[in-house]
């Protein structure tokens, strides 16, 4: 037998087809003497385990029923944490009344105001005011699942995907933590013992959405997507562009975990025994008040300490002028040919780069642009909100591709510094940074370019 041949053959054998016919054997084989070999008696649980998981692991209905899982927690994360966002906003903004009232009962000259208040006390009241509500909401429900065992048949069921694209199924459940939160995500990619296909998650788990990034997108979807609908199809519409949004950002994991095990990490996936745990009646009031507390507590102090400088140093650059211009606007006009190419503009491009510290500053970054306000600014209402965008020269377009680079661009700065901890590596993540944000251009530079050659624009 020749090399070539030789080559052929230890292909065929290291194809994953093949493993997983061997694996499947070996479990049937096993699953047959223990029947023969060991006596035992299902119970109802069992009985009942086993009927579930007919329906949840199923290849006809497995992937339907997750689809609507996903749909309905952001539904219930978007139709539940709009009110309790407002009441937060109405609050933080009749506290600053008092707050400023001291400022100036005290003379305080009006760069401290500007730099505490202003900056710093709005900076971080909006980050708690958009990302309380959710996490109160999106956590303790994740949880449920968790606890109820429904999360491992997500992971089971995507094991098969992300063998396909080289990746390691337990890479489904470091997703669902960075629903919540990049970051965390990273971390909980140690459940996964090979190094390679650890490297994947971490360096595809950006694409999916953070709860940083939720307020940015559930805004832009309501206010263009949804607008010509009210009431509750208004959050059944928002939900599904979100949901469509989150697909895609999964399928862009799919495609870049297969060009990186193509490429950079190439390499054999691993199989791993995954034992399904019973089905359990969760503990309801234990995990709602330990997810609420612990989970949203600890990623919002996180975000807070992140945001406060950012929200300090955007001040400063919206109030040092150089000759009659902020450093700021010079920034924009710096950026806005490049913006323009991808449909957005250098007020968008800047808040996302001055948001690199923290995915919640970037819609109050750019609206204290659009308003020259040199400040955080809060909005009255959503139908304000969307007034100043459309006297930008905002369309339809424009929200999706804001939309698009806020799913797709870089990790935020926590984020960053996390996969240098996990990796080790200058090299790893700067490629974390790098992979992103070359998608993150390219993917709206081809939609606004679409739209063009077809007149949307």
């Amino acid at each position: 037998m020749n090399m070539k041949e030789l080559y052929s053959e230890a292909q065929a054998i290291s194809s994953p087809q093949l493993r997983d016919d061997i694996v499947q054997q070996l479990y049937s084989r096993s699953r047959e003497l223990c029947d023969v070999g060991v006596s035992y008696t299902k119970t109802k649980a069992d009985t009942r385990t086993e009927k579930l998981d007919a329906i949840f692991t199923s290849k006809i209905w497995g992937f339907p029923i997750m689809l609507t899982m996903l749909g309905v927690v952001f539904y219930l994360t978007i139709a539940g944490a709009n009110i309790p966002s407002s009441m937060l906003a109405e609050f933080f903004g009749w506290l600053e009344n008092y707050i400023t009232s001291a400022f100036q009962f005290l003379h305080a000259p009006d760069w401290l105001h500007g730099i505490l208040v202003l900056g710093l006390y709005r900076g971080s009241t909006w980050v708690i005011s958009v990302m309380l509500p959710p996490m109160a909401i999106f956590f303790p429900t994740f949880a449920l699942l968790e606890n109820y065992g429904y999360l491992p048949r997500v992971a089971f069921n995507m094991d098969r995907l992300f063998k396909f694209v080289g990746a390691h199924g337990k890479q489904s459940l470091t997703m669902a933590m960075g629903f919540g939160c990049n970051a965390a995500a990273v971390m909980s990619s140690r459940i996964i013992e090979s190094p390679r296909e650890r490297m994947l998650a971490i360096l595809t788990n950006n694409f999916v959405p953070c709860n940083g990034r939720w307020g940015t997108l559930i805004v832009l979807a309501s206010l263009f997507m949804a607008a010509s609908f009210t009431g509750g199809f208004k959050s059944l519409v928002t939900t599904g562009v979100i949901v469509g949004i989150v697909l895609f950002g999964i399928v862009v994991t799919f495609f870049v975990s297969w060009a990186l095990s193509k490429t950079l990490l190439k390499g054999v996936p691993t199989h791993y025994t995954l034992e399904l745990p019973p089905y359990r009646r969760p503990k309801f009031f234990d995990t709602v008040i330990r997810s609420s507390l612990t989970k949203s507590w600890t990623v919002l102090v996180r975000a807070v300490k992140v945001a406060a400088p950012a929200a300090i140093l955007t001040w400063v650059f919206a109030n040092i002028h150089i000759g009659d211009t902020s450093i700021l606007l010079h920034a924009v006009g710096f950026l806005d040919p490049f913006g323009k190419m991808l449909g957005l503009d250098g007020y968008i491009m800047l808040a996302f780069i001055l948001g690199l510290p923290a995915n919640e500053i970037v819609l109050p970054i750019l609206l204290m642009g659009y308003l020259s306000t040199g400040s955080l600014t809060e909005v009255d209402s959503l139908v304000d909100l969307k007034q100043i965008f459309l006297d930008h020269g905002w369309t339809w377009v424009t929200a999706l591709n804001v939309m698009l680079f806020s799913l797709l661009h870089y990790p935020c700065g926590t984020t960053l510094v996390n996969i240098y901890k996990e990796t080790k590596s200058k090299k790893w993540t700067f490629l974390a940074f790098l992979i992103p944000t070359v998608l993150a251009i390219l993917v709206p530079f081809i939609v606004y370019q679409t739209a063009k050659l077809f007149g949307w624009v």
